[in-house]
């Protein structure tokens, strides 16, 4: 099955779309969290999404922030005011669907789906070989896609030499899984890896290969539709340099 793999969309209805038309031809699409947050299209992101076939989703922080679950204070200035405006513009069904998602799954039986991660699936940053260590205690598959950094990786348990190792994947490289390992595949609506393209993967649940891609879009009409919503200004203008 080819699955689609996504994460951290951040109500960026123009990246995700462009994500949806990219990917080409898939079974199912596997959702890391962050489906609104900074963004100006929070509604329309969880209606496409809610309609993907097979889906399956976790919340991320953002998500759960918006359904008045975790406090605001908890988030800097700018995505405070983000959250504010999201919690007063989402729809009670937009609001339900984000209600159902549990925190933890697995799809089947080589992979587990959380949004930062296995020992934290909320808050925790997988961002270094240190973190993926520690992590790869936390969970029996094989596999684990995480997201919440915005940044394409995949880190790698090396048994026989005890050690964990970190590779940035390239686009449209496919690499073959095996062992155990942990893989991001990166932000669909605010990347921070310096490359703004939208980020994605494809996952084949048959030759256990991933594909990481990245493709355009029209940013600056997303950066206009944040300006009318009078969100910060900085979520505008990281969307053009990728960070």
């Amino acid at each position: 099955m080819r699955v689609l793999v996504i994460s951290d969309v951040h109500a960026n209805y123009t990246a995700f779309e462009a994500v949806l038309k990219d990917a080409g031809n898939f079974e199912a699409v596997w959702c890391l969290g962050d489906i609104v947050g900074y963004g100006p299209d929070p509604n329309i992101c969880v209606e496409m999404l809610s309609e993907q076939p097979n889906l399956f989703c976790v919340p991320g922080n953002h998500d759960i922030a918006a359904m008045g679950k975790m406090p605001s204070e908890a988030f800097n200035g700018d995505a405070r005011i983000s959250l504010l405006w999201q919690q007063r513009v989402l729809s009670a069904s937009s609001m339900d669907f984000l209600n159902t998602l549990p925190q933890v799954i697995e799809p089947d039986e080589k992979v587990t789906l959380v949004h930062g991660s296995p020992r934290d699936p909320i808050w925790e940053y997988m961002i270094n070989t240190l973190t993926a260590r520690l992590n790869f205690l936390e969970f029996e598959t094989d596999f684990c896609f995480v997201g919440h950094t915005h940044v394409p990786s995949i880190f790698w348990w090396v048994a026989e030499e005890n050690r964990v190792v970190l590779d940035i994947p390239r686009d449209g490289v496919s690499v073959e899984l095996s062992g155990r390992v942990i893989l991001n595949p990166g932000s669909v609506g605010q990347p921070r890896d310096r490359d703004p393209r939208a980020a994605y993967a494809i996952f084949d649940t048959e030759t256990f290969s991933w594909t990481s891609h990245r493709v355009e879009y029209d940013i600056k009409s997303v950066q206009e539709r944040i300006r009318e919503a009078r969100l910060p200004e900085r979520h505008a203008l990281r969307l053009a340099e990728g960070w």
